[in-house]
């Protein structure tokens, strides 16, 4: 709850007050569907809609008060701003500022959600630890994590999400972190920064903000925005895996021994973990034994079928970088049956869309992928040696793959958000 009076609630969002209230609101949402009592409504002005609209509906519903436009002002108590996203913005930042946590950005082209859950699973046996829900990660999502976190949180973990320049330098200046993390630097959202330096370039807006840089050791594209007034920490793959034997695992790098149990089997993750290890680390945690970490739907769940398929439900987003991570989990597995991988098309790639594809169907052969299944226009494209379909769409995949699994096999799924490749998995589990 923010402890705050609806006078300085208004103060620290630039807004007008109008009514009064007990105490503080618990938290903030854009959506009366989410809408709880006690809750702050934001009705943002939208391309379609103007959430300012809902402001009376919200509050019969039992909000605090409401956030809109001064033309939208209800009965009841009503914060009134000409821009609802900016004092939103506002009021994070100044809700951040009296929590006067540790902060930790989270930003990369891959894995950022993952290592984000990692540093708070690590970091929340020794501080009181506050992270954003699922993707909350944009200039609305970012904020409403911030307001969400309670008092006496010491430990604020925040993923930075970024679709084009400026956008995480807009949401460090509203988090102020103290350390700023880049799990990698991929081929993603190249339409709108260009190349693989543009996307560093994007990314490294972050450390700008920070003292403390924590940085994948092969990503030669971030050393020019390395400065000497940086702490740079790098973490990579020269790691020592004294023992893989999920879910324990031991670490191994120069002065560094880490023994957990961690609930994962995909040796990618093992990099997101050294990097979640750093960034606790460097708030003077020691991490070790048991982490309690979810990584969330769609993010790599494996579901074991009663009929005896093995389903990898990857399909929550996808690019060259992570689709090669997958590749290579699924080439080290050992199915009594055969390797299938169903894999949707890659967006956002800009001008090598094309050529992006083509190597990843390559990629998939030389990882021993028995049955490719390409879903979409751009994935036809994709080739292997061996058994190798293209269909339109995810309806149509999850209709061939029902025919083709059998018991034994494990079936990878993989897309891009936009596919909806989801819709094979649960084909699948429904039987």
């Amino acid at each position: 709850m923010i402890s705050w009076s609806a006078a300085q609630v208004a103060e620290a969002a630039g807004a007008t007050l109008v009514g009064a209230a007990e105490g503080g609101p618990t938290r903030a949402v854009v959506d009366t569907r989410a809408l709880q009592p006690g809750d702050l409504f934001v009705g943002l002005v939208g391309e379609h809609v103007d959430g300012g609209r809902f402001a009376q509906q919200a509050l019969d519903a039992g909000a605090w008060g409401v956030l809109v436009t001064p033309q939208h002002a209800p009965n009841g108590l009503t914060l009134s701003a000409e821009d609802p996203l900016a004092a939103l913005q506002r009021l994070a930042n100044a809700w951040r500022r009296e929590l006067d946590p540790a902060v930790i950005g989270v930003t990369g082209s891959v894995g950022k959600t993952s290592t984000k859950e990692l540093i708070a699973a690590l970091i929340a046996p020794h501080r009181r630890v506050a992270a954003n829900p699922a993707n909350y990660n944009t200039e609305i999502g970012l904020p409403l994590a911030v307001l969400a976190a309670p008092e006496g949180t010491e430990v604020l973990v925040l993923e930075m999400g970024m679709r084009g320049f400026g956008q995480i330098d807009e949401l460090a200046r509203i988090a102020e972190p103290d350390v700023g993390v880049i799990t990698n630097i991929g081929p993603v959202h190249l339409e709108l920064v260009g190349s693989l330096a543009g996307v560093a370039q994007a990314k490294a807006e972050l450390l700008k903000h920070v003292p403390i840089a924590i940085v994948p050791a092969d990503a030669p594209e971030l050393e020019p925005y390395l400065t000497d007034d940086l702490d740079v920490v790098r973490f990579g793959t020269d790691v020592f895996l004294e023992d893989f034997d999920p879910p324990h695992v031991t670490i191994v790098a120069r002065e560094l021994r880490v023994e957990l149990d961690v609930p994962f089997t995909a040796r990618h993750q093992l990099v997101n973990l050294l990097a979640a290890v750093a960034a606790a680390q460097a708030l003077g945690v020691e991490p070790n034994g048991r982490v309690e970490v979810s990584f969330g739907a769609l993010r790599g769940e494996r579901v074991d079928l009663p009929s005896g398929v093995t389903i990898i439900n990857d399909c929550y987003n996808a690019n060259p970088l992570s689709m090669r991570a997958a590749l290579d989990d699924l080439s080290t597995q050992a199915p009594t049956g055969r390797r299938i991988a169903v894999l949707g098309d890659m967006l956002e790639l800009g001008a090598g869309a094309e050529e992006a594809h083509r190597e990843i169907g390559a990629y998939a052969s030389a990882a021993a992928v028995n049955v490719l299944v390409a879903v979409g226009p751009l994935s036809t494209l994709m080739h292997i040696d061996g058994e190798t379909h293209h269909v339109p769409d995810a309806h149509a995949a999850a209709e061939l793959v029902r025919e083709l699994v059998a018991p034994g096999d494990i079936v990878l799924v993989k897309a891009s958000r936009g596919i909806g490749l989801e819709t094979v998995a649960e084909a699948l589990t429904r039987g």
